[in-house]
């Protein structure tokens, strides 16, 4: 098996839980920690998905391009104005910038 130059791999790891909402909280914190130790991960990339309905994908981020560049970092169904990151402040409350 011959491969080109920037071939991508990509991880598929099941992991049971009871709702399509855990299931996209579950994998932005994954997601999240995962990135904090590598450039590897592609945030904007992750999906979620039904055992039995594998084809059926939910995003987990938002992604939309924002102006001047980069890719806003919040869940799917946020609120708040996109952003590109999300600022912790102390007793771990989340902000977002």
């Amino acid at each position: 098996m011959s491969l080109s130059p920037g071939t991508r791999w990509v991880i598929h790891l099941p992991i049971t839980v009871p709702d399509l909402a855990r299931a996209r909280m579950f994998a932005r914190t994954a997601a999240r920690a995962l990135a904090s130790l590598t450039r590897a991960v592609d945030t904007g990339e992750v999906t979620v998905s039904e055992e039995d309905s594998q084809g059926v994908r939910h995003r987990v981020f938002c992604d939309r391009l924002l102006p001047g560049g980069g890719r806003c970092a919040l869940p799917t169904d946020h609120a708040v104005p996109c952003t590109r990151r999300i600022i912790r402040h102390r007793r771990n409350t989340l902000r977002f910038h």
